[in-house]
């Protein structure tokens, strides 16, 4: 009976021998949070800004009508590549044609009138030339009969000529007289006939003038029934057909947008970039894209334009004045270049860029779910002892323990520390430390909660096992 209570006795006592050991176990694990880790370690460091968009020309025209008609002809097909000044489409013009012929006719007419006239001209010259060579035969004649009178009057007075002779002088000059007066009266009638014949030609040439000027009205008219490749490219879009009705003058409108010409020589992919990215883009950073429809291939770009205007996610319209300081997501416009674009490539395709804002050689970086943020007064060590006498806060003590302070927690003889530091570039998975740590100090970068919750100071234990989950059919 005796020896039966020992063994119960000795059974008991194990039992809270090893409770004992389990609760001072336990005791001693009060406080320790389990974490994983990794190194603060030095390399290249790439911050890429991500984007996607589509891919369009540089340059493309939309052509839309200029005149209201039917299409009778369109002599191009889509993805046909055509020259500037090349004829694309033609509409119905049967009345500018019918105005361009009469105005042409008008023009013939009044350049007849104009040679008619530059005759007649001639003929004036001619006359007044005529006539002016006869003025100058009478006056000669006048002085030879002035003469003659002059010598007859002296030989009269000397009795030397019969008075009829000396009549028959007088009247001879007499005649010279009136012969140079209409020779000279003749002189003036040329010369009006002249300044009037000059006359009618300025006036035909007004009149040229007048058709030729209404002439090239009818001819812009009958042009703008015509279409027109304004530059070297590619039909990218052809909507309409032959007997459909296009109108001017309506923007966007399926009823004026005839086709679209795409400049191919200089492709780029559009892509809006979120508002919290555009500041880290500036004009030539280099950009990897990918186009959707061209799996497995990477196009090098590089930045040739930022947008200044945000554009609304919800319509991916330019935001207003007024909208601008809404709360919605806003994007940004970014246009890159493809150095060489692929044959196959066509407008509208999706595309993403990656475009790279800024790299580091070897740049000190740690994972970035290894930064966190905590306020200064929670860095503080806990006062140990009662509860002292409430006094009046101190609203600038309180103030500087509310300040935000980003960090990491360094482990160090068992224990997490926090540590302020500086960062600088954003890369995929890691960001550039610029003070606070060096090369090789072991941080704390999980779990997500002990990040979150974990004090300085706290007693941690390294648990750097990657579990792998394995399934099973």
């Amino acid at each position: 009976m005796k020896r039966k209570w020992k063994v119960w006795l000795i059974i008991i006592g194990v039992l809270v021998l090893a409770g004992g050991v389990i609760a001072g176990a336990s005791y001693s694990k009060r406080g320790i949070v389990e974490v994983q880790t990794g190194r603060a370690l030095r390399q290249d460091l790439s911050s890429i800004v991500t984007a996607s968009g589509e891919i369009k020309p540089k340059n493309y025209i939309n052509i839309g009508a200029n005149a209201q008609g039917v299409i009778t002809e369109i002599v191009v097909k889509e993805g046909d590549r055509v020259r500037k000044g090349e004829l694309l489409a033609m509409l119905e013009s049967v009345q500018p044609q019918a105005d361009v012929n009469a105005q042409k006719a008008t023009l013939d007419s009044a350049e007849a009138d104009t040679t008619s006239a530059e005759a007649s001209l001639k003929a004036a010259d001619e006359n007044l030339i005529s006539a002016q060579a006869t003025v100058d035969r009478s006056k000669a004649d006048m002085e030879q009969s002035k003469l003659d009178f002059a010598r007859g009057q002296q030989l009269l007075e000397e009795r030397l000529i019969a008075k009829q002779e000396f009549d028959s002088r007088r009247t001879t000059y007499e005649s010279r007289q009136a012969a140079v007066r209409e020779a000279e009266a003749r002189v003036a009638q040329a010369k009006a006939q002249q300044a009037e014949a000059a006359s009618q030609i300025v006036g035909t040439q007004k009149r040229i003038a007048q058709s030729k000027a209404m002439l090239t009205r009818f001819d812009d008219i009958l042009r703008k029934h015509n279409t027109y490749a304004p530059l070297d490219g590619v039909v990218t879009n052809l909507p309409v057909r032959v007997g459909e009705t296009v109108v001017p003058g309506i923007q966007n409108s399926s009823a004026s947008t005839i086709m679209t010409i795409a400049d191919m020589s200089l492709i780029t992919a559009e892509v809006k970039v979120d508002e919290t990215d555009i500041v880290n883009v500036a004009l030539g950073q280099v950009g990897d894209i990918t186009i959707d429809a061209i799996p497995n291939k990477i196009f090098k770009g590089h930045v040739t334009e930022i947008g200044n205007t945000a554009i609304l996610r919800s319509t991916g319209q330019a935001a207003s004045q007024s909208a601008i300081s809404s709360q919605e997501a806003k994007d940004f416009k970014v246009v890159l270049a493809l150095d060489n674009p692929p044959d196959e490539v066509r407008p509208g395709l999706s595309a993403t860029a990656k475009i790279t804002t800024a790299t580091r050689k070897t740049a000190l970086t740690i994972p970035i779910q290894a930064l966190t943020v905590r306020q200064k007064g929670d860095l503080e060590p806990e006062k140990k002892g009662g509860v002292q006498a409430a006094s009046k806060p101190d609203p600038a003590a309180e103030k500087a323990r509310k300040e935000e302070l980003q960090g990491v927690f360094v482990v160090a003889n068992g224990k997490a520390v926090f540590r302020k530091v500086d960062t600088g570039i954003t890369g995929a998975t890691d960001i550039e430390v610029l003070t606070g740590l060096k090369d090789g100090d072991e941080i704390v970068t999980g779990s997500y909660k002990a990040i979150r919750t974990i004090r300085n100071d706290t007693k941690v234990k390294v648990n750097n096992e990657i579990k792998v989950a394995v399934k099973t059919d």
